[in-house]
C-alpha cells in the first residue's frame, strides 16, 4: 500500500513503539491519528509529531472508545492503516509466596493484549469494508482496502517464569493472525503481527544499567535493546509490501528468552 495520503490509526501511539510508528508513517505522508488513555500525554505527542497528526483519547479495553477512534478515522476517509501498539505487562508465578496468581491479573492481561487487539481489528476492518472497492492493480487483484498490524511478543513463544498470563495473552494474538488474514483476504485487507523482543521503550527506561545488561545478554546480534525506530521501519515495510499477509514476524536480534 502506498502510504502517501492514507489515514493511519495507531493505538498506543503516544509513546514507545506506537509513537515511533506515528513518526514514521507521518514522514511517509500519512494522516496520522494516535489513540491513548492519557490526554496530557496525547497532547504532548501531538506537539512533538507536528502537522498532520491528531489525537483520540481512549482505552483499548473500552469498546466505545475503540469505536469512537475508528469513527474519527472514518470521517477522514480511513482508516487505511491500523497499528495496535497498546498493551500491558505483568509478572507473577502461577503459585507464588502469597498463593495462586490472582485470576483478575490473568484476566487483565488477556483483556488488554488479546481482547483489546481483537476489538480494534474487528471494528477497524468493518470500517475498511464500508469503503467501496478500488480499481484493480492491473493484474486482476483489487486495490488494497487496508492493512492491520498487531503487536505480540517473543514471550508468546518462550515466555519466562512468571510470564504465564502475559505469554498467553500475546500467544493469542499470534494464534489469531492467520485466521484473521484469511477472514479478510476476500475484502482486500491484510493482517500481520510483529513479535518484538526487548525494546528500549518507557517500560525499560527506569531499569538500572545492570538489569538492562542482563536482559540483553542473551541477544546474539545486535547485543542491545531494540530501538523503536527499528520497529517502526518494519511496520512501514509491512504496509508497503502487499505479499506480507497472515504472518508473524519476530523482531528480536535472534534472542530467545531464558527460563528466568
Amino acid at each position: 500500500m502506498d502510504i502517501e495520503g492514507k489515514v493511519a490509526l495507531i493505538a498506543g501511539g503516544t509513546s514507545g513503539l506506537g509513537f515511533a510508528v506515528a513518526e514514521r508513517l507521518l514522514a511517509a505522508g500519512a494522516d496520522v491519528l494516535v489513540m491513548g488513555r492519557d490526554a496530557e500525554r496525547g497532547h504532548k505527542a501531538l506537539v512533538e509529531l507536528g502537522e498532520g497528526a491528531s489525537f483520540a483519547v481512549g482505552d483499548i479495553t473500552d469498546p466505545d472508545d475503540v469505536a469512537a477512534a475508528v469513527a474519527m478515522a472514518e470521517r477522514r476517509g480511513g482508516p487505511h492503516i491500523v497499528v495496535n501498539c497498546a498493551g500491558a505487562t505483568g509478572a507473577g508465578r502461577v503459585v507464588g509466596s502469597k498463593g495462586p496468581l490472582p485470576l483478575a491479573e490473568f484476566q487483565r492481561l488477556v483483556q488488554v493484549n488479546l481482547i483489546g487487539t481483537f476489538d480494534l481489528v474487528r471494528t477497524s476492518a468493518a470500517a475498511m469494508l464500508r469503503r467501496a472497492r478500488g480499481a484493480d492493480d492491473g493484474e486482476g487483484e483489487p486495490e488494497e482496502r487496508g492493512v492491520i498490524v498487531c503487536t505480540s511478543s517473543i514471550a508468546a513463544y518462550d515466555g519466562q517464569q512468571g510470564q504465564a498470563a502475559y505469554a498467553a495473552s500475546k500467544a493469542g494474538v499470534v494464534g489469531m493472525t492467520l485466521p484473521l488474514a484469511r477472514d479478510l483476504a476476500g475484502h482486500a485487507v491484510r493482517v500481520v503481527t510483529v513479535a518484538p523482543g526487548l525494546f528500549d521503550t518507557p517500560m525499560f527506561a527506569g531499569l538500572p544499567d545492570r538489569v538492562r545488561g542482563a536482559l540483553v545478554g542473551g541477544t546474539p546480534f545486535p547485543r542491545r535493546l531494540g530501538r523503536p525506530e527499528e520497529f517502526a521501519a518494519l511496520v512501514r515495510h509491512i504496509v508497503e509490501n502487499p505479499m506480507i499477509n497472515g504472518e508473524v514476524v519476530r523482531l528480536d536480534g535472534a534472542s530467545r528468552l531464558a527460563t528466568t
